[in-house]
């Protein structure tokens, strides 16, 4: 089993690189009247035909294509090797994403690179589950952001939000972004 999830994980790397590339060449090959909405619109919609997803899951897994591609240099490094599954590189993204360009590499290279100045200490992140590597992430991550807490949560408050979504059976799904204590009243 171990061995399948490793050729899992350099397949999920394999697919990142070619979507990264299918990326750079549509982008070449657009015409520069081209809307940038319209063009992302085709990626998106292309991917998903092609891997047979939806475009919401197609434009979530574009975006995560190019952070590993053009931010995440040694997760996409661990994925393509196998010792770091798609789950993790998928948290490492999300984790990363609000970062700028050194705060993401501090927090990868804390992870994922054990000459770093102060590496993480314990189980390689990959031999975490994904979602007790999320919990580590994320408390470095709040432990070493540069904004502080308050300043980064008047930011997050601004994009409230509310989801409806149709499910089966006449069911449907109501998500809701608010604030932890306005959802923990709930």
């Amino acid at each position: 089993m171990s061995g399948l999830a490793r050729v899992e994980a350099q397949t999920a790397a394999l697919k990142v690189l070619v979507t990264g590339e299918y990326l750079e060449t549509t982008q070449a090959l657009a015409a520069p009247e081209a809307s940038g909405t319209a063009q992302e619109m085709a990626e998106i919609a292309e991917v998903a035909g092609v891997l047979g997803i939806s475009e919401r899951s197609a434009g979530a897994f574009l975006g995560e294509c190019v952070a590993l591609t053009s931010r995440l240099p040694l997760t996409l490094a661990a994925l393509g090797a196998g010792t770091l599954s798609w789950q993790h590189a998928r948290v490492m993204v999300d984790e990363t994403a609000n970062l700028d360009a050194a705060g993401a590499a501090a927090l990868e290279a804390h992870f994922l690179d054990p000459s770093a100045p102060d590496p993480a200490r314990g189980c390689p992140a990959g031999e975490l589950v994904p979602g007790r590597f999320r919990a580590k992430a994320r408390t470095w991550r709040e432990r070493h952001h540069p904004v502080s807490i308050e300043t980064r949560h008047r930011k997050c408050a601004a994009d409230l939000r509310v989801e409806f979504v149709p499910d089966s059976d006449g069911m449907a799904w109501f998500n809701t972004y608010l604030p932890a204590e306005t959802t923990a009243g709930i």
